[in-house]
């Protein structure tokens, strides 16, 4: 679905992207992990169509995201970080923007902002930042584009609002679809998100599925440091530890740590994923 090959891009001087390559395929919620500066909001945006490519390729089913094509541009959302509704109310600004989705769903979407208890009526301009966001959120799931694309999604949400944004993305995806989310709070995507992408200055440290990260390291608790190990952090009952996965037991990812763990041994994780 979604084709980036050897993608050169650059602020003027300033080199983000050198040689990145990766393959996106429909049916699956993509985890952009990153830590700040490093070129998530930019992929995302290149994706969209909204920067063009210097060297190298990205298409989106087969279009040039930058070319703006009708067929390209009503096949995808982008929801960006710092979204701010206009003056107008949210069911008023979600009837505008549907009208350029064929797929929209009106009756999802007012089911959506029940959920969210949001006011359909209410103007963007008179909502808190929070409620605006699951507003747009709402509309961006109902609009059954073919890919999704969601910067930071979760920031303004509180607790119950980030569970419940979980639930209503685990609802609504379906096996067409393909929604990448970025975001740098990685517990609020945890059990979530499948596969992961770890980005790093200049290209991809990571892009693989939690089947294959289970099969290749090792995450627990352990009494005490060990030796040899590929992470290792103080934790309530010991140390959460990363290590490479000898055994062939299957353990439950810690994403934060694997995260951690991928940036502080980049050459390690490429060799063992390599394998």
């Amino acid at each position: 679905m979604i084709e980036i090959n050897n993608l050169e891009f650059s602020y003027g001087k300033h080199q983000v992207f050198d040689n990145v390559t990766m393959h996106l395929e429909s049916g699956k919620i993509y985890g952009l992990l990153g830590q700040n500066g490093v070129g998530k909001t930019t992929l995302l945006k290149i994706i969209a169509g909204l920067l063009n490519v210097k060297k190298g390729s990205c298409t989106v089913n087969h279009h040039i995201p930058f070319n703006r094509e009708p067929a390209f541009l009503e096949s995808i959302y982008f929801l960006p970080e710092d979204f701010a509704g206009p003056n107008t109310t949210v069911e008023k600004y979600a009837s505008s923007v549907g009208v350029f989705y064929p797929k929209f769903n009106q009756e999802r979407f007012y089911k959506l902002l029940a959920e969210f208890e949001v006011n359909p009526k209410a103007k963007f301009t008179k909502l808190s930042f929070g409620q605006q966001k699951k507003g747009i959120i709402a509309l961006a799931l109902s609009l059954n584009t073919d890919v999704l694309i969601m910067d930071e999604p979760s920031n303004g949400l509180d607790i119950p609002s980030k569970i419940l944004f979980r639930k209503m993305i685990a609802e609504n995806v379906s096996d067409n679809q393909m929604i990448l989310i970025s975001t740098h709070q990685v517990r609020d995507v945890e059990n979530l998100i499948d596969p992961i992408i770890i980005l790093d200055k200049n290209g991809v440290l990571l892009n693989e599925s939690i089947e294959n990260i289970s099969r290749k390291l090792e995450f627990g608790i352990l009494p005490q440091k060990e030796t040899g190990a590929l992470y290792s952090e103080a934790a309530l009952n010991g140390y959460l530890t990363v290590k490479e996965n000898t055994t062939g037991y299957e353990t439950q990812i810690d994403i934060e740590a694997l995260f951690n763990c991928t940036l502080a041994n980049k050459d390690a994780i490429r060799k063992i994923f390599n394998k």
